[in-house]
């Protein structure tokens, strides 16, 4: 016994080492937003060009150690410089004007309008996970855990993710990758936002119609449906189908963080009332490819079950779930997510999936395209039994009993509380 235990210790000693030697390999000296050959770029008169070549971060290099410790990820993703259009907001798509600056923990924005209305966002592509890091982190000198776990998200997944859910007909927010240099349409926020790469696209409320569906009144978020359905009650239903169908998406595709503040809710109006089509967004966790002796122990379905690693087989399926889809699916009949299941099976074929992933641009296809195709195909192959399982662990799960994440501010007074249906 006393050996074992000695052992234990021995080998908890060598990964405490070997834990803090790959922390101390991050490089000291790396960039965000790389521009290639432009030495200078406050000297550079970006209206002199329509495109760049830049790398999103060098922050994710890594010795071998480091991604033993930590994860191999995206790292070569992030550092390859890749070909990306220039913008200016006063002329992109007409003018745009500054509403106002968002964001949630780890992305900075900014929300744009044109001159008809339509609400945009540019969403930064390098994270700032700071907020995320806990005390206890920052003491033991652990937080680059965290900050190099952005690593595990593939920076350009969105432009695939928006072309897999056009074969697929579901509706996107149109993401495209641009760098905004500091110009004087930024005012206020030029230091932040300037000399950077962003992703550009739809916001998820508008009270202008930007889709194709017809007779829309109104573009909103999770919270405002809520509130919406409090006035409308039986009235108002959402497109239950169209749902089933986003959440299967969001199987295939791996996008594990799919809480209730990154949906938007497109409202059209019908004869007997208004049916609420989702609009999902926030693709920053789609490919998530997570590796490493510590992120796998963080990721272990017994200690972060929601956070499941992009593989050709879904781990652990009721860590994918939600008080999200209990809030708006438990009721939903089993057929619903096998109809749905079989319609993305045909939708999303071999072809549609290499199209989409190989639009990135050569030298990040040759990086990781192939393997992403692979696993996207296993995932759809397998998708019947994913619903099916899905839709069980649904009617397992409890309705929950406090608000979704971004509703804490919507006064139910007991209404539609614990579910969309639930009087």
């Amino acid at each position: 016994m006393k050996k074992i235990f000695i052992t234990i210790g021995a080998v908890l000693v060598l990964f405490i080492i070997l834990l803090y030697w790959s922390l101390n390999s991050t490089p000291k000296n790396y960039g965000t937003s790389t521009i290639v050959n432009l030495d200078n770029v406050n000297t550079i008169n970006f209206k002199d060009y329509d495109s760049l070549t830049i790398s999103a971060s060098t922050l994710y290099e890594a010795s071998d150690l480091k991604k033993m410790m930590q994860g191999e990820h995206y790292r070569d993703a992030w550092a390859t410089p890749v070909k990306v259009p220039v913008v200016f907001l006063d002329t992109l798509l007409g003018g745009l004007t500054i509403v106002k600056e968002g964001g949630g923990n780890q992305t900075k924005s900014l929300k744009l309008q044109d001159s008809i209305g339509n609400k945009y966002a540019l969403r930064s592509i390098n994270k700032t996970p700071a907020p995320l890091i806990p005390e206890f982190a920052k003491t033991l000198g652990l937080e680059n855990i965290i900050i190099d776990g952005i690593s595990a998200q593939h920076p350009y997944a969105a432009t695939v993710v928006a072309l897999l859910a056009d074969a697929a007909h579901i509706l996107h927010t149109s993401p495209k990758v641009y760098f905004i240099p500091k110009q004087e349409a930024l005012e206020e926020y030029n230091e932040d936002y300037g000399n950077k790469l962003f992703l550009f696209e739809h916001e998820t409320e508008s009270k202008t119609n930007w889709t194709t569906i017809k007779n829309v009144s109104t573009i909103i978020e999770t919270d405002d449906l809520q509130e919406l359905k409090l006035k409308r009650g039986d009235t108002l239903k959402i497109d239950e189908h169209a749902l089933v169908r986003a959440r299967l998406f969001d199987l295939v595709i791996g996008d594990w963080d799919r809480h209730a503040k990154q949906w938007g809710w497109v409202i059209k109006e019908e004869e007997n009332g208004q049916v609420a089509i989702p609009l999902p967004a926030d693709r920053d966790n789609a490919f998530f490819n997570i590796g490493g002796i510590v992120p796998n122990i963080i990721a272990s379905k017994n200690v972060t079950p929601e956070m499941r690693p992009f593989q050709k087989d879904i781990d652990y399926l009721p860590g994918l779930i939600q008080d999200f889809d209990v809030y708006f699916l438990k009721s939903t009949p089993e057929y619903v997510f096998v109809e749905e299941a079989q319609q993305l099976q045909k939708l999303l074929t071999d072809q549609v999936i290499e199209n989409a992933v190989r639009q990135w641009p050569a030298q990040i296809y040759k990086l990781d395209g192939l393997e992403i195709e692979n696993k996207l195909k296993s995932r759809r192959d397998e998708l019947q039994t994913y619903a099916k399982e899905f839709q069980r662990l649904l009617v397992e799960k409890p309705y929950p009993t406090s608000p979704l994440k971004g509703s804490e501010d919507v006064k139910f007074n007991g209404h539609y509380l614990n579910c969309f249906e639930c009087y």
